[in-house]
């Protein structure tokens, strides 16, 4: 390593001086501004071992678009133009906006997931769609589970107990 990069590497500051240098510039919760603080100083850090970079500043307008990246929820809408209605990767299928605005109100606060009220002890959170689906079906019973693996395996142990099921992976 020749002595101009050992320099520049020795000029970079530390994460709590760039924090403090950038104090009152960039506006962000401590998580997001370390992350992006740690993030800008191996960026330079890099930038100088492979001599692309002489000097050793940490500018407030990239640390701030680097919060704002950090902050972008991972999760978002996005266009299904597969083909596939129920499409698993792209989060099945969208829900009714009268579905939204029940969901909302119930998840804005406290509800009875686990709770039984009128008895005042805890309950289960299979009940509600348990019910609506015995309402719905005529069933004796019915169960919800979230994907085609664990409602294989319920009808297998309910139907097939004891015996034996062959199996096919591909």
């Amino acid at each position: 390593m020749n002595a101009e990069i050992r320099e520049a590497l020795q000029r970079l500051p530390s994460v709590d001086e760039a924090l403090r240098a950038l104090e009152g510039q960039v506006e962000a919760p401590r998580w997001a501004l370390v992350q992006a603080v740690r993030e800008a100083v191996d960026e330079l850090r890099s930038q100088i071992l492979a001599g692309r970079a002489d000097r050793a500043v940490i500018e407030a307008a990239g640390v701030q678009r680097r919060v704002e990246l950090l902050r972008l929820p991972s999760l978002r809408p996005v266009f299904n133009a597969t083909g596939v209605v129920l499409h698993t990767n792209l989060g099945r299928a969208p829900l009714a906006p009268e579905v939204l605005g029940r969901l909302a109100a119930v998840a804005a606060g406290y509800s009875n997931l686990e709770y039984v009220v009128e008895e005042r002890r805890r309950g289960s959170r299979h009940v509600h769609a348990a019910e609506l689906l015995r309402r719905l079906t005529g069933a004796e019973d019915a169960v919800v589970v979230n994907n085609n693996a664990a409602a294989v395996l319920l009808c297998l142990t309910a139907l097939a107990q004891g015996r034996e099921v062959l199996v096919s992976r591909g």
